[in-house]
């Protein structure tokens, strides 16, 4: 790698991160912005007040009590602020946010945001940019361009994201161990089932890898426990009333082709709402989707369990779950931001050289093309201008893309990491074939 090339890549990086923050304070300053952050902020302001955070009567009476809550008489946005469906962890993390004025703390959300973001794609860039810096270097600036919405929306996943990149980073490379256990932990407390299947990995991985698992997994028990027994006090009936919330949103939750919420911007990432538009019923969708995945994690976990402790073939293991996760449970293109995770694996791959090394290229560009905002929203802007016979198949043709091309990134170093280990059990069966009959001579 020449240093013309590593200089090239890091300049397009530069670039992405102004795009990124020149865009992200545009959103951010924009009316009925920090909706996400306005929900978890005002479920634990209403917590640190002594009223019951999942209790929507609660959090709204509490929300207009004080100084500085916007809106305060628009309908569908407080429905919204008064309706918190994460779990009680996430209060452990949210909590000095929201003994701030709600103005501070949202610039002070954004603002570490903005730089857990940006070091997590400079950490990306950095573990990939010995085998195509400038390549990588356009991913990252058109990835960094197309995330300024997690500035505007203030979605936990924002942080979860990041952080749990920068915790991989940390924990696969043995730098800064600490760090980046307090990172995987607080990236699971927040979202729970964004960073959960990386966690997984390494405890199924073994050796060193399941060691930090185990000690971010107390960690995050050290840090909720407290939390959990709060909100127990404050709110006996939390499970209940959590439960409600989350059927409060099924409107626009719900996978069907129906559902507007699931469509577009923001869009839902699973295979049942690829699925839904054969037979939208819940039974169909979900058992097929579960039917696509189930054999690709089976055969992700049998890898990770047979695991060498090879840096190599736990990158492409990450990478493996950060796309197949996606896809497989509800998630929306916020949290797909982790097919960050690819990067690292995708430059592996490239470093093998021949067909691997152009599909690994065209698979992770396709994922992370696709899964930008801006580009749906350019092409929603476009199927808006055109006649109503030519809008059905137009969101058929939107909504079909972003779930495949994750299916398709995971699977791909799914089978990179496969054929890997039958080639390195080649090897070492072939070594040990000609070891033999030297120790039969000797």
């Amino acid at each position: 790698m020449s240093n013309r090339a590593r200089k090239d890549g890091l300049f397009l990086l530069m670039i992405g991160c102004a795009a990124f923050l020149l865009i992200g304070t545009v959103w951010f300053r924009s009316a009925g912005s920090m909706m996400d952050f306005r929900t978890a902020y005002s479920s634990t302001r209403c917590l640190l007040d002594g009223c019951d955070p999942y209790n929507p009567s609660d959090v709204l009476r509490d929300y207009r009590a004080h100084a500085g809550a916007q809106p305060k008489s628009s309908a569908p946005d407080l429905f919204v602020i008064s309706h918190d469906v994460y779990p009680p962890s996430e209060f452990a993390i949210i909590v000095p946010f929201a003994a701030l004025p709600i103005d501070t703390a949202m610039l002070v959300w954004d603002a570490l945001v903005a730089v857990c973001v940006i070091l997590a794609s400079f950490l990306m860039w950095y573990e990939g940019a010995h085998s195509a810096p400038v390549a990588f270097g356009w991913l990252l600036c058109f990835f960094l361009a197309n995330s300024s919405t997690l500035l505007g929306c203030g979605n936990p996943a924002s942080w979860a994201v990041s952080l749990c990149v920068i915790g991989v980073y940390c924990i696969l490379k043995q730098r800064f161990d600490t760090a980046g256990i307090i990172c995987l932990a607080m990236s699971l407390c927040l979202k729970p089932w964004d960073g959960g299947a990386i966690w997984l990995y390494f405890l199924l991985a073994g050796g060193a890898l399941r060691k930090r698992a185990l000690q971010t997994l107390a960690l995050v028990a050290c840090i909720t426990l407290p939390t959990m027994l709060w909100v127990a006090h404050n709110s006996p009936h939390w499970i209940g009333e959590l439960r409600a919330n989350l059927q409060a949103f099924s409107h626009i939750n719900d996978p069907g082709p129906g559902t507007a919420g699931g469509r577009g911007f923001y869009m839902i990432t699973d295979l049942q709402t690829v699925f839904s538009y054969i037979w939208d019923k819940p039974l169909f969708y979900n058992l097929a989707c579960f039917a696509v995945c189930l054999p690709l994690i089976v055969l992700w976990a049998k890898r990770a369990l047979r695991s060498r402790g090879s840096v190599t073939e736990h990158w492409l293991g990450v990478a493996t779950i950060a796309a197949l996760s996606m896809v497989l449970f509800y998630h929306r293109q916020y949290d797909a931001k982790l097919i960050l995770l690819a990067i690292p694996a995708c430059g592996l791959a490239i470093e093998q050289g021949g067909k691997i090394r152009r599909w690994a290229l065209i698979v992770t560009a396709t994922a992370i093309v696709l899964n930008g905002e801006f580009v749906w929203i350019l092409l929603l802007h476009i199927f808006t201008k055109s006649n109503v016979a030519a809008v059905v198949p137009a969101f058929v043709s939107l909504i079909v893309p972003v779930p495949i091309s994750l299916l398709a990134l995971g699977s791909f170093f799914l089978l990179v990491n496969l054929k890997r280990a039958k080639t390195a059990e080649t090897e070492l069966g072939d070594r040990r074939g000609r070891l033999e009959p030297d120790i039969a001579n000797v």
